[in-house]
């Protein structure tokens, strides 16, 4: 009895010491790859990493308690390259667009240490608007047929290459109908500024951002491929099931981040305006109310069934081989987040609706009834006014020019797809009727020139459609 005394004590001291010994700090480090100048995952990205959302929301307590992070944030102007940090493990999430997350899990398919999944969206467009197709001002071209032979810049394996493999599939196009080169966005903008390419054609939000900076215009909107478009978030497998406890942190800070944009979506452009170097009008028109992009972070089926999509492009081109979307999709992290938020998870991911132009137009005085139908004004003076209807946005920039104010940007939306517009990159067909003056917007000059035909109207610009509703003629 002695003998078993004399050594179990020990054992049952030193068992004893282990237990209430203090848990050995640990350092976790998180990589995260984002796309500043990609407004729409500037909810998964720079607005967290500004507010410090990640902070708030990382684990603390239970096997995290003694944890000490270590953010490492690595910005890119592309997705394929927040795919090469993923597969070197120096990032663990990356925030890319719809083709660019297929291929990167896809490329993971041969990794034999990990997997990626799709966990989060970023934002979406429902119809395809976002990414986008410009010329030069003062080109000739006016629409994608008038493009072919010529030279078109595109980031290769980005969202927007993807939107011009389609075009080229939906027409029954040869691949080098379009003459195609690969360009950055920065090196595609100065291309097409100092006109040595034709066209570029680019993702969120250069295809606003270049004719806003005065020099492009816009020829074709990816609403025209009729399929989504949207950002999204991947993370390692590896990571994920070693932490999943980071990962639910990470998707409640972009709940935050999102929920922030929306509830000050003026003080939001401007923040990220700062932020990311996008002018703030731009943010604005993808992330305002009624806004090009939906902010979501929901996984919908539709969603999935377009990724399903954007792999048969890529299959038919034989860029890839056979993906399993299916399998690669896994919403139980943005479940869990959203649960432990108190969010209900399944009627968001049911939902389309975004949030829309409201109130009570103060020129015209009268309430929003017809978002998609409305428009905005936007003064250093008077911020951003909603009005509700094309007619009433002009009148009022006309008040506003009249009494000397500094207007920074008018918002109309066009007719036929309901997309936000910049009224000064807008066709108005201008017609009158019994009620008086009638102006239509549109976002491309051949449907504008149809309208007009129809109505015995005429097309003009911003100045003309704000003199014809001030004048009548």
């Amino acid at each position: 009895m002695r003998l078993v005394t004399r050594h179990f004590l020990p054992a049952a001291l030193a068992a004893l010491l282990l237990t209430s010994a203090p848990s050995q700090a640990q350092t976790i480090t998180v990589g995260i790859g984002t796309q500043d100048t990609t407004t729409n995952t500037v909810n998964v990205g720079a607005v967290i990493r500004e507010l410090k959302l990640l902070d708030k929301h990382l684990p603390k307590t239970g096997k995290y308690e003694k944890v000490t992070y270590q953010l490492d944030w690595q910005n890119f102007t592309s997705g394929p390259p927040v795919t090469n940090g993923m597969m070197a493990n120096k990032l663990h999430f990356g925030a890319m667009g719809d083709y660019p997350l297929v291929v990167n899990g896809f490329t993971f398919q041969s990794n034999p240490e990990s997997k990626s999944q799709l966990i989060a969206v970023a934002a979406y467009n429902i119809f395809g608007s976002g990414n986008g197709l410009v010329v030069h001002k003062d080109s000739p071209y006016f629409t994608l047929d008038d493009l072919k032979g010529k030279l078109v810049s595109v980031p290769f394996g980005s969202a927007a290459h993807g939107m011009v493999l389609k075009a080229f599939q939906d027409r029954g196009w040869a691949p080098d109908t379009i003459k195609l080169v690969s360009q950055t966005p920065e090196v595609g903008s100065t291309s097409l500024q100092e006109k040595k390419i034709d066209g570029h054609a680019d993702f969120v939000p250069f295809a606003e951002l270049l004719p806003h900076r005065g020099f492009a215009r816009k020829i074709f909107d990816g609403v025209e491929t009729n399929a989504p478009t949207w950002h999204g978030v991947v993370v390692r497998t590896d990571f994920a099931e070693k932490y999943p406890e980071v990962v639910v942190g990470y998707l409640k800070a972009s709940i935050e981040a999102t929920e922030w944009i929306k509830k000050n979506p003026k003080l939001a452009a401007e923040k990220i305006a700062e932020w990311t170097g996008i002018d703030k009008v731009v943010v604005y028109i993808f992330l305002g109310p009624s806004g090009i992009m939906t902010m979501d972070p929901t996984i919908k089926p539709q969603l999935v069934a377009d990724a399903a999509e954007d792999a048969k492009v890529l299959q038919n081109l034989g860029r890839m081989k056979e993906f399993d979307v299916k399998a690669w999709v896994n919403d139980s992290y943005i479940r869990k987040a959203y649960a432990e938020l108190g969010l209900d998870y399944e009627k968001a991911v049911k939902s389309l609706e975004n949030y829309e132009v409201s109130g009570t137009d103060p020129f015209c005085n009268k309430p929003i009834t017809e978002s998609r139908k409305a428009g905005q004004l936007w003064t250093e003076e008077d911020g951003i006014t909603p009005h509700a209807s094309t007619v009433c946005t002009l009148g009022a920039l006309n008040a506003a020019t009249k009494a000397g104010k500094k207007v920074t940007k008018a918002f109309v939306f066009d007719s036929v797809r309901q997309i936000q517009l910049f009224a000064d990159q807008a066709y108005f067909v201008l017609a009158k009727d019994a009620s008086g003056p009638q102006v239509t917007p549109f976002m491309l000059k051949t449907e504008a020139d149809a309208a007009a035909a129809k109505v015995n109207g005429k097309v003009g610009d911003l100045a003309a459609a704000a003199q014809f509703v001030s004048s009548g003629s």
